[in-house]
């Protein structure tokens, strides 16, 4: 793979991590799936995740306003469904709880989106979102690896077995 290939690879990783519902640790292996060195992509796919969900927060009631304009009074409607879980989650386990479950239920985004409406500050959800976003990709990151690594694909990239003719 030369140097633009692995830019561009890594370019990917970063933006898909950055996206809502493309979490990191999804990212995370994946990209160690495709054959891509696991410490840079644990790295680079972390501060993708953790820079839009900074951002979230730090923006979040012009998140909100701009939500309520677009969406008028169906806003105050019914939660849907993942709202409901989250809301739960918060009742039963606090900011705490929901910063580490969230994630895996309905993504980073979300899950800090609803922590800060359902009463957390922002710099405590900051802190607790960037633990979590940390702990599930290292946690994902050291499974795949080990788990390639263990099938034996570390060398070569799972992905890439696949689709050779070899």
């Amino acid at each position: 793979m030369g140097f633009l290939d692995l830019l561009w690879a890594y370019i990917l990783v970063f933006v898909f991590a950055a996206v809502p519902f493309f979490e990191a640790y999804g990212v995370i292996a994946l990209a160690i799936f495709a054959g891509l060195p696991a410490i840079p992509v644990v790295l680079i796919a972390l501060i993708g995740n953790i820079l839009t969900v900074l951002l979230l927060i730090l923006f979040v009631n012009k998140i909100k306003e701009w939500r309520k304009k677009r969406k008028g009074d169906e806003v105050d409607k019914e939660p849907s469904k993942r709202a409901r879980r989250a809301q739960s989650l918060w009742k039963k386990y606090g900011l705490p709880g929901l910063a580490f479950i969230g994630p895996l239920l309905v993504g980073s985004h979300l899950t800090a989106f609803m922590s800060i409406s359902f009463g957390g500050t922002k710099k405590s959800t900051s802190v607790w979102m960037m633990a979590s976003i940390i702990v599930w990709g290292l946690v994902f990151g050291v499974l795949t690896y080990f788990g390639i690594d263990f099938l034996g694909y570390g060398d070569r990239g799972f992905f890439n077995d696949m689709i050779s003719n070899d």
